[in-house]
């Protein structure tokens, strides 16, 4: 293995471990968050200009029930504000997440996307249990999400459903509202 490669094991949930390659620069250190890491044929990045804004835009804007018709700006304020994943593969981007932390105590994961062509690969899985890996290795401790229809990738990467969710509220004025609540009303709420 190269100086600059290293093999991690990763075991968000402890039942299962991956493992995956991670690329150290020169100017990368033990817990860079702009570390390449690399799985069958494809590489995840944490830096933002890696962002394809377009394709990004595109995949929640077009093809998300919780962000359909999400304006450009937003997506790329929204980005801005928060830590991009990105995976891409022979130039090109294929799925994408975010990370809004702060960088202690809690942080939400969202916008989590991969492309239809390349689903099916663990590319959610493996993105996300990389997300997780990185917010622990900061000491936060509480990480959420919100899912319709993907809790088992998400129980893959050690996330259970809310517990005391009576003690949770919020201000949604979100215009994709209705649809998230009516496709939430639909989902099963265990496995």
């Amino acid at each position: 293995m190269d100086a600059g490669r290293e093999q991690v094991t990763q075991s968000p949930n402890r039942s299962q471990r991956r493992t995956y390659s991670v690329e150290r620069g020169p100017d990368r250190g033990q817990n860079s968050a702009m570390e390449l890491r690399t799985h069958d044929g494809y590489s995840l990045t944490t830096d933002p200009a890696q962002v394809d804004l377009d394709r990004v835009h595109t995949w929640l804007s077009t093809e998300t029930y919780w962000a359909d018709g999400r304006e450009r700006d937003v997506v790329a304020r929204s980005i801005e504000g928060s830590r991009p994943y990105s995976v891409h593969r022979d130039g090109e981007q294929w799925a994408f997440a975010r990370t809004v932390t702060d960088g202690a105590t809690f942080a939400w994961i969202c916008d989590v996307f991969v492309d239809s062509a390349h689903r099916g690969r663990g590319l959610g899985t493996w993105m996300v249990g990389c997300m997780v890996d990185d917010l622990a290795a900061e000491g936060v401790q509480r990480i959420v999400l919100a899912t319709v229809d993907a809790h088992e990738v998400y129980r893959r990467c050690g996330f259970e459903e809310l517990q005391a969710s009576h003690r949770w509220m919020e201000i949604d004025q979100r215009p994709t509202r209705r649809t998230v609540l009516e496709l939430a009303s639909r989902s099963p709420r265990s496995p």
